[in-house]
C-alpha cells in the first residue's frame, strides 16, 4: 500500500510517456531513511499499461562498492535477459567486448583514463540499440552504494541522453556519506527532477492503521502513532508490528505506542549509523547522552567537533531522518537514541557519559543533570561525583521524588570508602529517602549506618531517621537499636539542650512502637498523667511524645475524650504546616480526634494539606485521602469518604506492601460503614499483597473480613472471626472500639443469631468503655446497641438517651441509625414518625441509601416492635433469608421439616410479616 504519493507517481508516468515519443529523462528519488523511496520505485513498472516497455532493475549494496561495474552489469544482464533472439545475439557480441574490457581492470578505481570513455561510450551505444524498439524504464536503488565506474557510467549517460527511449530513476537516501560523491553531485545536477516523497498525514497514518489492523483507530491512538513515528512509513510500520498480540487501535493502546522500542528499527537505525564517518558518529553519541539539554556548545565539545563541523553533522544527521530538527540535537523517536547507544560498546558508554558529567559539571549545569550522566557510570574517578549525587538527591526528595533520590545515594555509595564516617552519613540519607517508599531498608541501611559513627548523639540522630510509619510494623531488631541508643546516650533527666530533645523523640519512638504491649500502654498513660494538665508544648521533640501517649490514653480509653481532644488540638495549633513533622504524627493525632469525635481541628489540618499539596506539607497523597476519608466517615457523610477511600486504593496499588499496609485501617473504616463489598473486596486483596501486618492492621482486616462474611450470609463465621479479633485485642489492652470496631459487629450478630445473653454481655461491656472515653459518637452507639438488645420499655428509653447524646457528636449517621431504631421500636406512634422522618433526612445527606429505604419502611405496629424471637427462631430466619428451602433448613439443623415451618409462623406472626421476603426485611431490620 502507497499513500500519498501521488504527485511523484503522476510526474514518472508523464515521463514515461514523453519516453514512448522518444524523449528521455533522468529522475531521483530522494530523502531520509524510511521515508518509502524504495517502495515508490517498485510502484513505477505499474504506472503505464497497454504499451511495449521494458524494466531494468538494479540494486546498489555497501557490501559491492569494489566491484567495478556492478550496478551496471545487474542492468545488463537484465536488458539480455529480455531481448528477442536477433537482437541479443547483436548485444550479446557487444556485451562480450565490454565484459573482456571489465576483465582487463576489474579493480576498485575502475578502468585506466585511456579506456574508461570508450567503455562509457560502448555501454551507452548497448543501451541505444536496446530501446530503439522497446523504451526503456531503468530502476536503480540506493545510489548512493553503487561502485565507483558505474556511477561514473551514470554521471555520462545523464549528460547524453538525447536518441535514447530511457526513463533513469534512482533513489538516493539524505544523509548518506555516499550521497555527498561528486559523481552522485552530477547526476543530480543533470536530473529532470529531484523527488522528495513527504511524511505521511494523520490521514495517511489513519490508513495505515485501517489497514493493519482491520478496524479504525480511536483517535487518540492514531495520534499517537502519528506523532511517535513523525509520518515516517518505516518508523509507523515498525511501531504497528512491535505491539503486542491481541492489541486494537484505541485509546487504552496510546500509551503503549509511545512506550515501543522496535528492536528490527533499532538494529537497522544502528546499522545505517554505523556507516556515517566517525564524526558523525560521535555527534550522534553525544546527543544520545546529553541531547535533551539541547546545547549545541555542550553537545558539539563532547563530539569533538568545531561550530563548522557541528553544522555540517546535524545538518548531515537531520536530513539521514533521525533528529527532530535541523538545529535541535533531539531525536525524532526514541529509538534512535537505542539505536545510537547500542553501536557503542559498554566501555564506550561510560566514557562518553563521564566525559558529559563533567562537562555538564564544569558549566555550572544543575546537580541532577550531572547525576543524571553519573548514574550510568559504573565507577567514577571525580572528586566531586559524591557531592553532586548527594545534592541531586536532595534536590529530588525536596522535589517530592524519594525513590529518584534513592537512586541517586546507591550510585554514590559506590565511591564511598567503606567503614568510614562519611559513607556512615551517606546511608543515613539513603535511608531518609527510603523511608517513604521501603521502611524496611529504611531500617537495614540505619542499623549499617550506627556502628560507623563515633559519637553516641550521631547514632542517636541517626536512629530517629527511621521514623514509624502509620501503623506500620517494625523489626524487633532495630527496636533493639533504638533501646541501645537511648540507653548510651543516657537518662532523660541528664540531658539538656537538643540532647534533651532527641532524648525525647527516643522515647517516643520506643513508646509508639511498644503500643501493642499492655504494660507499656498502661506506662504510657501514667507517663501522660504525670505531665500535668498542661504539658509542655514547646518543642517539636515535646508535641511528638505527647501525641505518642495520647494515642496510647486513646487505644486504652483510659483518658477522657474531651482531655485527649484539647491537648491534640494544641498540638495542633503549635504545629507549622511546612514542619518536617515525622510521617506518623499527624495520623496518631488524627485517630484521637476522630475517636474523640472532635473533628474541627483536624478538618482544617486536612483542608491545609489540600491546599498546599504534598511537597510543603509534607503530606503525600495517600494518607490524605485516607485521613479524610476516615474524618468523613466519623462525620457520617459516607458518600464523600467512599470518594478519598477510591481514591487512596487507586494511589496505594503501585506502592510497596508496607505503604498498602499503612493505610489499611482507613480505608477498612469506610468500607466497614458503607458495608460496600467491592471495596471491601478490594482493600482485603490489597492487604494480601503484603507478608507481614501489626495488630492493628490485622484487627481491622479481620473486621472487614467478617463484614464481607456478614453481606454473603455466613453470619456463623463472622462471629467467629469477630471474637478470634476482639481476643487479639483485648490482650493488647486496646478498648477504644471507634478506631477497631469489633464488638459493636459482634453485639449485632449476636442479636442477629438469637444469642441474647452474649449480646446483652458485649452490650454492656462496650457502655462501659464508651462511659469511661466520654465521646458522644462512641458512647450514643453503645445506648444504640444496647437498647437493640435489651429491647421493650428499657430499649426504648436507651435509644432516647442515644439520641439525646448524638445530637452533641459530629456523626450524623450514627444520629440517623440511632432515630431510625427508636421510630421502629416506640409505642408512640407520633414520636415514630417524627423520629423516622428525621432519621431518613439524616441518611439522605449522610449518603447512606440502605438506612434512607429502611426509614421509608417505617415503624413497626405496636405489639411487635419489642418482640424478639427465640434463638432457634432467629437461627431458622437467617437460613432462610440466605434461600434456603424448608427441607433444606432442616437437614441443616437436624430436625423435621414440620418443626421450621412452626419456628417460620411464630416468627411471621412476632414480627407482623406475612411471609419469607417480609421476613428478611424485618430481620435487616433488627439488625
Amino acid at each position: 500500500m502507497l499513500l500519498e504519493r501521488d504527485a511523484q507517481l503522476a510526474l514518472v508516468e508523464t515521463a514515461l510517456h514523453t519516453a514512448v515519443e522518444g524523449t528521455s529523462s533522468l529522475i531521483l528519488l530522494s530523502g531520509p531513511v524510511g521515508i518509502g523511496r524504495t517502495a515508490l520505485l517498485r510502484r513505477l513498472p505499474g504506472l503505464v499499461t497497454g504499451q511495449d516497455l521494458r524494466v531494468l532493475r538494479a540494486n546498489a549494496g555497501p557490501m559491492e562498492q569494489d566491484f567495478a561495474f556492478g550496478v551496471v552489469r545487474q542492468l545488463c544482464d537484465d536488458l539480455l535477459a529480455g531481448l528477442p533472439e536477433q537482437a541479443r545475439e547483436r548485444s550479446v557480441r557487444e556485451y562480450a567486448v565490454l565484459e573482456r574490457l571489465f576483465a582487463d581492470d576489474d579493480m576498485p578505481g575502475g578502468l585506466p583514463a585511456a579506456d574508461s570513455q570508450v567503455v562509457l561510450h560502448d555501454l551507452r551505444t548497448l543501451f541505444v540499440n536496446a530501446s530503439a524498439d522497446t523504451p526503456l524504464l531503468i530502476l536503480v536503488d540506493d545510489l548512493q552504494w553503487a561502485d565507483t565506474p558505474s556511477l561514473r557510467w551514470f554521471a555520462y549517460l545523464a549528460k547524453r541522453l538525447r536518441g535514447l527511449r530511457v526513463v533513469l530513476v534512482g533513489t538516493v537516501r539524505e544523509g548518506d556519506p555516499g550521497a555527498q560523491h561528486p559523481l552522485i553531485q552530477q547526476i543530480t545536477d543533470f536530473s529532470a527532477h529531484v523527488l522528495l516523497p513527504g511524511p505521511l498525514s494523520l490521514d495517511g497514518t489513519s490508513t495505515v492503521i485501517l489497514n493493519r489492523f482491520g478496524e479504525p483507530g480511536d483517535e487518540e491512538f492514531v495520534r499517537a502513532c502519528h506523532e511517535t513515528s513523525t509520518g515516517n512509513p518505516l518508523f509507523l510500520m515498525s511501531v504497528l508490528f512491535s505491539m503486542p498480540p491481541g492489541t486494537r487501535p484505541t485509546a487504552d493502546a496510546a500509551d503503549v505506542v509511545r512506550s515501543l522500542l522496535p528492536a528490527q528499527l533499532r538494529d537497522r537505525l544502528a546499522a545505517c549509523l554505523h556507516s556515517q564517518p566517525q564524526p558523525i558518529q560521535a555527534l550522534a553519541a553525544a546527543i544520545a547522552a546529553v541531547g535533551e539539554h539541547e546545547d549545541p556548545r555542550l553537545v558539539a565539545r563532547l563530539a569533538g567537533l568545531d561550530e563548522i563541523g557541528y553544522a555540517a553533522g546535524m545538518r548531515t544527521l537531520y536530513q539521514f531522518g533521525v533528529l527532530a530538527g535541523e538545529h535541535r540535537p533531539c531525536f525524532s523517536h526514541f529509538v534512535v537514541r537505542d539505536a545510537v547507544e547500542s553501536s557503542l560498546t559498554m566501555v564506550e558508554r561510560e566514557q562518553l557519559h563521564d566525559r558529559a558529567a563533567a562537562l555538564l559539571y564544569g558549566q555550572g549545569h544543575p546537580a541532577e543533570h550531572v547525576a543524571a550522566q553519573l548514574m550510568t557510570v559504573g565507577t567514577s574517578s571525580r572528586p566531586w561525583s559524591v557531592s553532586v549525587l548527594r545534592a541531586a538527591a536532595d534536590t529530588a526528595l525536596r522535589r517530592g521524588a524519594p525513590d529518584t533520590a534513592a537512586r541517586y545515594l546507591r550510585r554514590a555509595l559506590l565511591n564511598s570508602p567503606a567503614q568510614s564516617e562519611d559513607r556512615a552519613w551517606l546511608l543515613i540519607e539513603l535511608a531518609t529517602a527510603e523511608r517513604a517508599f521501603d521502611p524496611a531498608a529504611c531500617e537495614r541501611h540505619i542499623s549499617q549506618a550506627v556502628p560507623l559513627l563515633t559519637t553516641a548523639r550521631d547514632r542517636a540522630v541517626a536512629t530517629l531517621r527511621a521514623a514509624p510509619t502509620f501503623w506500620g510494623t517494625t523489626s524487633p531488631s532495630f527496636v533493639q537499636l533504638l533501646r541501645e541508643v537511648a540507653e548510651e546516650l543516657g537518662p532523660l533527666d541528664s540531658l539538656a539542650g537538643s540532647a534533651r530533645e532527641i532524648g525525647l523523640r527516643l522515647e517516643a519512638r520506643l513508646r509508639y512502637y511498644d503500643h501493642e504491649c499492655p504494660s507499656a500502654l498502661s506506662s504510657a498513660v501514667e507517663r501522660l498523667h504525670g505531665l500535668g494538665k498542661e504539658p509542655p508544648l514547646q518543642s517539636g521533640a515535646e508535641r511528638e511524645l505527647l501525641a505518642v501517649l495520647l494515642h496510647a490514653g486513646t487505644l486504652t480509653c483510659r483518658l477522657p475524650a474531651a482531655d485527649a481532644a484539647l491537648l491534640a488540638g494544641r498540638i495542633l495549633d503549635r504545629e507549622p504546616a511546612t514542619s518536617a513533622r515525622p510521617p506518623y504524627m499527624l495520623p496518631l493525632l488524627a485517630t484521637t480526634l476522630i475517636a474523640a469525635d472532635s473533628l474541627q481541628d483536624i478538618d482544617s489540618w486536612l483542608s491545609l494539606g489540600q491546599r498546599l499539596g504534598r511537597e510543603k506539607s509534607g503530606i503525600d497523597g495517600e494518607p490524605l485521602h485516607a485521613l479524610q476519608a476516615m474524618v468523613l466517615t466519623a462525620r457520617g457523610q459516607v458518600r464523600l469518604a467512599r470518594e478519598h477511600a477510591e481514591r487512596a486504593v487507586h494511589l496505594t496499588e503501585a506502592d510497596s506492601p508496607e505503604v498498602r499496609a499503612n493505610f489499611a485501617i482507613a480505608l477498612a473504616t469506610v468500607a466497614l460503614e458503607i458495608r460496600d463489598l467491592r471495596l471491601s473486596e478490594q482493600i482485603l486483596t490489597a492487604a494480601d499483597r503484603q507478608p507481614s501486618r501489626s495488630l492493628s492492621v490485622s484487627a481491622i482486616l479481620q473486621i472487614l473480613k467478617a463484614s464481607t462474611d456478614v453481606q454473603r450470609g455466613d453470619l456463623a463465621s463472622a462471629l467467629d472471626g469477630l471474637l478470634a479479633c476482639g481476643r487479639q485485642v483485648e490482650r493488647s489492652g486496646w478498648r477504644n472500639s471507634v478506631l477497631l470496631p469489633w464488638r459493636p459487629w459482634a453485639i449485632s450478630l449476636n442479636h442477629r443469631l438469637g444469642t441474647s445473653h452474649a449480646a446483652r454481655a458485649l452490650a454492656e461491656e462496650e457502655h462501659a468503655h464508651a462511659m469511661a472515653w466520654g465521646a458522644p459518637a462512641m458512647l450514643g452507639r453503645a445506648l444504640r446497641l444496647k437498647g437493640m438488645v435489651f429491647g421493650g420499655i428499657e430499649g426504648v428509653a436507651l435509644l432516647r438517651e442515644a439520641v439525646d447524646v448524638l445530637r452533641n457528636s459530629d456523626n450524623q449517621l450514627e444520629l440517623a441509625r440511632a432515630l431510625v431504631l427508636l421510630g421502629r421500636m416506640s409505642a408512640d406512634d407520633a414520636e415514630a414518625a417524627a423520629v423516622i422522618r428525621e432519621g431518613g433526612q439524616h441518611a439522605v445527606a449522610c449518603g447512606a441509601p440502605w438506612l434512607t429505604e429502611r426509614a421509608q419502611q417505617g415503624h413497626r405496629a405496636p405489639a411487635t416492635r419489642t418482640a424478639v424471637l427465640t434463638r432457634a427462631e432467629r437461627r431458622v430466619g437467617d437460613l432462610a433469608a440466605r434461600g434456603l428451602t424448608n427441607q433444606e433448613i432442616a437437614d441443616e439443623l437436624g430436625v423435621t421439616s414440620r418443626a421450621i415451618e412452626k419456628h417460620l409462623t411464630n416468627s411471621y406472626r412476632k414480627l407482623g410479616v406475612s411471609g419469607r421476603s417480609k421476613l428478611i426485611e424485618a430481620l435487616t431490620a433488627l439488625a
